[in-house]
């Protein structure tokens, strides 16, 4: 059984990312924090900072986050971010 969380970041202009992560780091508003698999439920919101993910199979993708929100449930990560890029 694979340990992966299924990631989705989405921006106003459409859907950036969507897969699955052994790993998620994100920047809140109070500091960086990462989820794993089976992580509590959770809702964040994001200050501006690094996103990185951990690809199942190896690699990572990052981005560079501006605000937004970030929630966690059932191993699945949903990010709303008012502005994305990636890094």
């Amino acid at each position: 059984m694979a340990r992966t969380l299924h990631c989705e970041i989405l921006s106003p202009e459409g859907s950036v990312f969507a897969g699955e992560a052994t790993l998620v780091v994100a920047t809140a508003i109070d500091g960086e924090f990462g989820l794993l698999y089976n992580h509590a439920p959770l809702i964040a919101a994001l200050g501006k900072g690094r996103l990185r993910l951990e690809l199942e199979g190896g690699g990572e993708k990052v981005w560079r986050a501006e605000g937004g929100f970030l929630e966690v449930s059932q191993n699945k990560v949903t990010i709303l971010s008012d502005k994305i890029e990636e890094k």
